[in-house]
């Protein structure tokens, strides 16, 4: 059963050095305050995971947190690239970074499978790309029923994952609404998981297409208001442009991030 508890207690039981970690969300509800943690607590030596990383990976590529991302699609959207993540792989800043790419749908059915306890998923899809020359978990495999051929890529089975949602009951269920990418997979394909949430409520009210994630299947919850910002919540805040644009100054520059990183550490409330 889910336990509420603060961001800096989960992240010290949940994030371990060396750990496979996925932060996800998609547009908005991205777990950013969660990110902000991890770099804070100086962990080391992760295999980041997200279908979809932008600035807050960006942030933790940089900040020397990771030696492994496994991704789909890398950019600060609406913006430009993630100079800290090209740094890391260009030039190996602050530390060599391994890269594993596939495409989105690779990645969903990858958490689809760990989270239905497969061990693999199967996919038409790769075909007439070079990604399975250079992405050792992706395989070509015959259908045993028809001959076609089709893709495999293992299941994702991250340590732990952490997304972002709006409402958390006292109890730990956890509602989420508005455009939903794969967080109730990652959460389900995981063995540990961490939901941050804007409020912690004593009961929850009925919500149109809400996604429902009960206290079961659940390991932490955080009370985090605002803990998507730069990214928006549905309900309760917009998305932060300004910041997005912002950020594309501060990563190109070594010196500029590493004063970010300073200031994210302190505890001190940053803006890019």
């Amino acid at each position: 059963m889910a336990e509420i508890v603060s961001l800096a207690d989960a992240v010290a039981e949940l994030v371990r050095d060396g750990d496979t970690v996925a932060l996800e969300g998609f547009t908005h509800l991205i777990p950013h305050a969660a990110g902000h943690e991890i770099i804070r607590q100086g962990r080391r030596d992760l295999e980041l995971v997200r279908m979809t990383p932008d600035i807050v990976y960006d942030q933790l590529i940089g900040a020397g947190c990771a030696r492994k991302l496994v991704f789909s699609w890398g950019g600060n959207p609406g913006v430009g690239s993630l100079h800290r993540f090209r740094d890391a792989v260009q030039n190996g800043w602050p530390v060599p970074l391994e890269i594993e790419e596939h495409s989105h749908a690779g990645m969903a059915n990858r958490y689809v499978a760990g989270a239905s306890g497969l061990p693999f998923a199967v996919l038409r899809g790769y075909a007439g790309t070079d990604l399975p020359d250079h992405t050792g978990t992706i395989a070509e495999i015959t259908c045993p029923f028809t001959g076609e051929r089709l893709a495999a890529v293992p299941a994702l089975n991250p340590d732990v994952s952490i997304i972002h949602a709006q409402r958390a009951d006292r109890r730990g269920n956890v509602q989420l609404w508005g455009l939903a990418g794969v967080q109730k997979e990652a959460v389900l394909a995981a063995r540990r998981s961490l939901v941050t949430v804007e409020e912690v409520v004593d009961e929850l009210e009925p919500v149109p297409d809400q996604v429902m994630l009960p206290s079961w299947v659940v390991t932490r919850v955080a009370e985090v208001p605002r803990g998507a910002h730069p990214s928006y919540a549905q309900g309760y805040y917009e998305r932060d442009n300004d910041y997005y644009r912002r950020w594309d100054a501060v990563s190109r520059d070594r010196e500029a991030f590493q004063e970010w990183v300073r200031e994210t550490r302190s505890g001190a409330e940053v803006k890019a």
